[in-house]
Formats: C-alpha cells, sequence, structure tokens
C-alpha cells in the first residue's frame, strides 16, 4: 500500500525525527550514539567498490543501538540474484530492517543481472523477504542520467507497484542549496498525481567548500549558484552554511504545496556532531524559520 499523505503542518515539527545517513564502513556509529537519539531512520550509503557485508554488519549494530537502519541498495553494485537475495536474507535476520533505500548506483556497468532499481523490484524478492517500506531517490534539479518526463513515469509505475504489493513507497530527494527548485519538483509531482509521500533531503552544516564538492559530485543543479553566492560573500570560506534557506522557503509556501512533505533527511557533509548540533538548535525555536 502506498502511505497516507500527511495532512499540511508545521514543517518544523518534522525536524526531531529527521533521519540522518551514515558509511556502511561503520565507523561512525560512537559518533552517531553521542550526537542523535535512538530511534530515528539512519540510512547506510551503498558507494562503488563497497561489499553488502559491510551494509548488514553496520546495520546490526544499528538497530543494537537502538537505531532504524535503512540500508541503500544500490541495483548495479549486486553481482547475482543469489547475492541479492544473501543480501536481502541476512539484512531481515541479522537486523530486523523493514526499510530499504533502492537506487540503480553510480556504475556505468552493472556488475550483475540488475540495471536498474526497476530491475529488482521485478526480481520478486522485496516481497519475499516481507520488506514493509520501500524508498526511492528524487532529483528536484534533475539527474544527468535522467529525462524528467521519463522520471515521472517511472515514479508512477512505482506508485502502481506499491499499491499493488501493498508495500508502503515514499521518496527521498536529493540535497538542494533553495526552496525553489523542491517546490516547483512538488508541483510536477501533483501535477502527475504521483501522491506519495516526500522526504526532504538537507545539505547539513558545512563550509561552501564542501557543500561545492559534494553538490558537483553528486550531480546539484542551478541552486549551486547559493553556494557560489556563500564562496564570493565569505571568500576564504571559513564560514559553514546550513540548510536554513531551504526551510524558510518551504515554510513560506502556500500549505498545499507543501503537503506531501512527510519529513527530513540530513546528509551530515560537515560531520555528524556539527549536523547534530544545527538538528538541535532549530528543534529548540519552533520559529526560527517562519518570516517576521
Amino acid at each position: 500500500m502506498t502511505m497516507t499523505l500527511q495532512q499540511p503542518c508545521d514543517l518544523a515539527a518534522l525536524l526531531p525525527q529527521a533521519s540522518v545517513e551514515i558509511s556502511s564502513r561503520g565507523h561512525q556509529l560512537d559518533e552517531l550514539r553521542e550526537h542523535f537519539s535512538a530511534d530515528i531512520d539512519v540510512s547506510i550509503t551503498f558507494l562503488p567498490g563497497d561489499h553488502y557485508q559491510h551494509n548488514v554488519e553496520t546495520a546490526a549494530a544499528l538497530r543494537r543501538a537502538g537505531f532504524n537502519p535503512v540500508p541503500h541498495i544500490a541495483a548495479r553494485e549486486v553481482g547475482s540474484r543469489e547475492a541479492l537475495d544473501d543480501f536481502f536474507r541476512r539484512l531481515r535476520g541479522e537486523a530486523d530492517v523493514h526499510r530499504i533505500l533502492l537506487i540503480a548506483g553510480d556504475l556505468a556497468i552493472a556488475k550483475g543481472p540488475f540495471k536498474s532499481s526497476r530491475d529488482v523490484a521485478t526480481s520478486g524478492l522485496i516481497e519475499t523477504h516481507g520488506f514493509s517500506r520501500l524508498s526511492l531517490a528524487g532529483h528536484p534539479e534533475g539527474h544527468p542520467y535522467l529525462d524528467t518526463a521519463q522520471t515521472m513515469k517511472s515514479l508512477a509505475a512505482w506508485r502502481d507497484w506499491g499499491k499493488e504489493r501493498e508495500i508502503a513507497l515514499d521518496i527521498v530527494t536529493q540535497f538542494c542549496f533553495e526552496a525553489a527548485p523542491i517546490l516547483n519538483w512538488l508541483g510536477e509531482l501533483r501535477i502527475a498525481a504521483i501522491d506519495l509521500p516526500v522526504v526532504i533531503g538537507l545539505a547539513g552544516p558545512a563550509s561552501p567548500a564542501t557543500l561545492m564538492k559534494f553538490a558537483l559530485r553528486c550531480g546539484v543543479g542551478n541552486s549551486i549558484r547559493a553556494v557560489r553566492n556563500q564562496i564570493g560573500r565569505y571568500g576564504r570560506l571559513l564560514t559553514e552554511t546550513g540548510p536554513d534557506e531551504v526551510l524558510r522557503g518551504l515554510e513560506a509556501a502556500p500549505k498545499p504545496a507543501t503537503s506531501p512533505i512527510s519529513g527530513f533527511h540530513l546528509f551530515p557533509f560537515g560531520g555528524l556532531r556539527k549536523s547534530a548540533r544545527w538538528l538541535n538548535e532549530q528543534v529548540s525555536l519552533p520559529n526560527a524559520h517562519q518570516n517576521p
């Protein structure tokens, strides 16, 4: 089943349950426990060259620590159907994983039979192993290898797939540095009748230089000019930039425009400690993003 869209609400109220992201290597677990409360969702990246064993081990460690592990499944990194079956079996059995985030992966040539996230879906293994929630990647500013119209058709197909299999679907977006691309993209979803909940990705506080590096790596588009403005304004790049302006822009929008937003996800480019500090500051100042 698809998840029911939330009624329009104060977006800041969603911040306390924001999810966060860590490496599959698990070396950030101590820092995560120190700065974030348990019971939140924690995504586990799957970068080129990773082995799913690391994802499983880190997911199990997160579960033991009281967090909800959300492993990334990079389709093109999986070498065989047998490997995917083992990956899923171990995630369920060793880490009690209920939600996964499915991506194609950054490889140009797939290591096995799965060239796209849809190939993973057609394998039937998601249902076989009883995952109850599936997250998809969304790109408000587009993607270098994806056509916008085709992307909307794909999301519509995913919507129907989730309804048929009674698996809850949502979309987790790539980060942006301005609210406008996000709002425009949410409007495109509405026009296409894609009524899936959307988790908005936010770039955690980091220097403009660091943000620029990750933006170029992740293919973030036009809103990168916001970071360039920071570089021009502060010269030596000593000032850390958080996603405050993005939040202000979203909260200033008409409520119907942001009604699909069901939560936030933090990309901790400047480190988990800095992201946690920023998040705690926002939670303690409930009116921080409202326009005067």
